[in-house]
């Protein structure tokens, strides 16, 4: 294989009606397996131990499914055939959002991994219907996370953009190498 892949991760949070994180699917597959398997204690293991987080990289789907293709010899299955695959689910502990005293509702989408140096300070806002999105990226827990803030004003449209902006967000930092760990609500 000459590139050190051994195997492919596909995950996937599983929010709640707030757009918290709730819990965590995923499937796992490596070369000499004839199946997908449950991927729950690769996953928590993934973001707590150090080396092994260095041997993950985020990729999309074209990616995964290129190393899949190589390593198989098989095309990656289709979204639905992997959600199917989906044995294991980790729940995250339940807990009320932070009150911060704030009227809008603010988000915060943490990564392990390192950022590139490109993806440093990056902040934004845009306006999606009525709501308007505020967000900036930052370390924090004295430099061992990323973090992606989002602050939502929210407008007519109500909860309708929330999900997909975080999830678009949280995708373009996927990109710049960093791993979700989770999304929570403050507000």
């Amino acid at each position: 294989m000459g590139d050190g892949t051994d195997g492919v991760l596909v995950e996937e949070f599983v929010y709640g009606d707030d757009h918290s994180a709730v819990g965590l699917c995923g499937t796992i597959w490596r070369p000499g397996q004839r199946h997908w398997q449950g991927a729950a204690s690769f996953s928590r293991a993934l973001r707590t131990d150090p080396v092994l987080l260095a041997r993950v990289a985020p990729v999309g789907r074209d990616r995964a499914g290129e190393v899949f293709h190589r390593l198989s010899g098989a095309r990656l299955p289709d979204e639905a055939a992997l959600r199917s695959g989906y044995f294991d689910y980790e729940p995250f502990p339940a807990v009320a959002p932070l009150r911060l005293g704030l009227s809008d509702r603010t988000y915060r989408v943490l990564f392990a991994k390192d950022l590139t140096a490109s993806g440093a300070g990056l902040s934004g806002r845009l306006r999606v219907g009525g709501d308007v999105f505020d967000w900036e990226v930052r370390r924090v827990g004295l430099g061992i996370a990323w973090a992606l803030d989002v602050t939502v004003e929210l407008g007519a449209d109500a909860d309708g953009n929330v999900r997909l902006v975080l999830s678009e967000l949280t995708e373009i930092m996927r990109r710049q190498g960093l791993i979700p760990i989770t999304t929570e609500r403050f507000a």
